[in-house]
């Protein structure tokens, strides 16, 4: 099994960015690619030249993107023959914890309770290969055993690929910017060891409920894991 994300996940992240703000929206693609653990601490970024086609921007903006991120810590750019642009390890942390507005706070959350409540619905709902249920577990399985420096990335992983079993493209992409914007949150506080044991019991169940074609368990078994999130969210940033 290897930590590469899914194929809608990967286009997800690395998609077109608008005109106009080219500059901008190709250094926050690459947060949003850091935030989730598409390319984990210390693995390199795709080539200059392949992010340009990617992101449909050129190899200047690319590159000065990458400048900024490197500045701010985020990124190590490696010369030589194993040289390249590297996700930095570990990643910066917050240097202080700041509140979030409580319209932007609810805005998200209740964004992500429509999609990731959806997404479980929806996967539940439809006939799987066994290749896609053994990917499922599997990842579920990965989040179980990750240590606290890995635990997050890995956690993301498996939301990101229950969207992807639901078989909606689009859906992958919102639920990906989505959660980007909630991992910037939780990187500001610590990882709680009993909440880790919570949260990988809500995932068997929701995995579980998914495989065994059960809609409504599996959307109910979502909804009640990020409610437990979202109460940790609401205490550290409100």
């Amino acid at each position: 099994m290897t930590d590469a994300p899914l194929r809608e996940v990967r286009r997800a992240v690395y998609r077109p960015v608008r005109e106009g703000n080219a500059l901008e929206d190709t250094v926050a693609r690459l947060v949003q690619t850091i935030r989730l653990g598409v390319v984990a601490p210390g693995e390199s970024l795709p080539p200059e030249r392949e992010l340009a086609a990617l992101y449909a921007v050129s190899r200047d903006t690319v590159r000065e993107a990458i400048r900024e991120l490197a500045d701010t810590g985020f990124l190590v750019r490696r010369r030589g023959r194993y040289g390249g642009t590297f996700v930095a390890d570990p990643l910066p942390r917050p240097s202080e914890r700041s509140s979030v507005p409580a319209e932007e706070l609810e805005d998200v959350l209740g964004l992500r309770r429509v999609l990731e409540g959806g997404a479980a619905r929806t996967a539940a709902a439809r006939t799987l290969s066994p290749e896609i249920r053994a990917e499922l577990w599997a990842r579920h399985e990965e989040a179980c055993g990750a240590g606290e420096a890995d635990y997050r990335r890995l956690d993301t992983m498996l939301h990101l690929t229950i969207a992807e079993v639901a078989g909606i493209p689009s859906l992958v992409a919102l639920l990906a910017e989505n959660r980007a914007r909630v991992n910037a949150w939780l990187d500001t506080f610590p990882l709680l060891p009993r909440n880790i044991e919570h949260s990988n019991a809500q995932h068997e169940a929701i995995v579980t409920a998914i495989l065994a074609g059960r809609p409504d368990a599996a959307e109910a078994a979502i909804l009640e894991h990020l409610a437990g999130s979202e109460a940790l969210l609401r205490g550290f940033l409100g």
